[in-house]
């Protein structure tokens, strides 16, 4: 199922469905005592962000705009203005609001809905077990799939689920079945988000995750592991927790596929950028409140950057290897540049496409923006390319 770029009238569509729920899921009085203080900047917020797009996009020379703006769409870089002020100005408790259930499948339904489509043709199921929770999406339930994808969500460990992804993964199942598999299927991991737990509690659902869909799998290889983001830092701890273990180590994955990953938790290579909507002392927040007080920021498990041995990365690398995608004008990309040239000499298969202008997670973000098919589509598909290349 692949919808078309969200459109204005989809934007207050969830402004509607986002109302309720901040009422609902953080109260009145809650809500008021951070909305009050925080006021009178929001207020000039409101009329410094638009005049600011204004100036850039049509009154400044663009050879002199930002790498992101001299390739965005208006409407894209709009929008990107305002998540930038968000993410570096809003308190988590906010955007796990956003990001949530209760908004994000109305959200999606309604978009289904202003598409013509009632039911999805691909079906997706929650999983709720005593140590981890999830969706299952397959395309036919009735039999065996022959390729799962294996998806951590980002969010900075805070916000974020795998309903806000939904249409990002069903347009991935999707893709995948155009492109010659027989019956594919995904699970998306639910994580518990700080502060309702720290590390290493998303470690140990991440591998209650595996080793459930390496129940439903015909073989580890043709499981591909993949994230963005925080989700992405999961999956990295992840396999080099498998590279200890060896009753584990023979059920590695086939391919990993990192979408922006948050390599390394705590790190002044983090740095922002004119382009990039992530803020790097909101990452630094965000990121401790992860790691907890009891656990070094350089402990490898919890900031896998840190870990500089190729032979443990040899180990934990996939089968089939690596596909990394991210943006050069990424805050997180000088690290992930680092561990992308550390994982080439581990002799394991490395493709890696650096979007020139990019920012985070763009892959995701432009399912959702893109102004043609193809260029909500072109992340995507050079993922399924990737895959079907090495998993056939």
């Amino acid at each position: 199922m692949i919808l078309s770029q969200v459109s204005y009238l989809d934007c207050i569509a969830f402004l509607v469905f986002l109302a309720p729920q901040l009422l609902i899921q953080i109260g009145v009085f809650p809500l008021l005592r951070w909305l009050i203080p925080a006021l009178p900047s929001l207020a000039p917020k409101a009329i410094v962000i638009p005049l600011q797009f204004i100036h850039e996009r049509f009154l400044t020379p663009p050879e002199r705009r930002a790498p992101f703006v001299q390739k965005a769409t208006p409407f894209q870089d709009l929008v990107i203005r305002f998540v930038r002020y968000a993410f570096a100005n809003m308190p988590a408790f906010l955007g796990r609001v956003f990001f949530s259930k209760a908004v994000s499948l109305p959200f999606l339904r309604f978009r289904m809905l202003r598409h013509g489509i009632v039911t999805s043709p691909i079906r997706w199921t929650e999983i709720k077990r005593p140590n981890f929770k999830g969706v299952w999406i397959v395309h036919d339930k009735q039999e065996q799939p022959d390729i799962i994808l294996y998806y951590c969500h980002g969010g900075g460990f805070s916000m974020g689920s795998s309903f806000f992804y939904m249409e990002f993964l069903l347009a991935w199942v999707t893709l995948l079945k155009s492109a010659g598999y027989r019956n594919p299927a995904l699970f998306a991991l639910e994580y518990t988000l700080v502060p309702d737990a720290t590390y290493p509690t998303q470690l140990h659902e991440t591998l209650a995750g595996y080793e459930y869909v390496l129940s439903l799998s015909q073989t580890s290889t043709r499981i591909v592991v993949g994230g963005d983001s925080a989700g992405a830092t999961l999956i990295l701890s992840f396999l080099l927790y498998l590279s200890d273990h060896t009753e584990l180590r023979h059920q590695k994955p086939g391919l990993a596929v990192m979408i922006s990953p948050w390599v390394t938790i705590v790190s002044h290579n983090n740095r922002n950028t004119a382009s990039d909507y992530l803020n790097s002392d909101s990452l630094e927040l965000y990121g401790r409140q992860y790691i907890g007080n009891k656990i070094s920021p350089d402990d490898p498990m919890v900031s896998p950057g840190r870990c500089k041995d190729v032979k443990k990365w040899t180990e934990a690398s996939p089968e089939k290897g690596w596909y990394f995608l991210y943006g050069s004008e990424e805050v997180l990309g000088p690290e992930t540049r680092s561990l992308v040239e550390l994982l080439r000499k581990t002799g394991k298969e490395m493709d890696c496409r650096e979007e020139k202008g990019g920012i985070h997670a763009w892959p995701v973000a432009s399912l959702y923006l893109g102004e043609t098919r193809e260029a909500r589509l072109s992340g995507l598909k050079s993922i399924v390319g990737a895959i079907r290349e090495r998993i056939d």
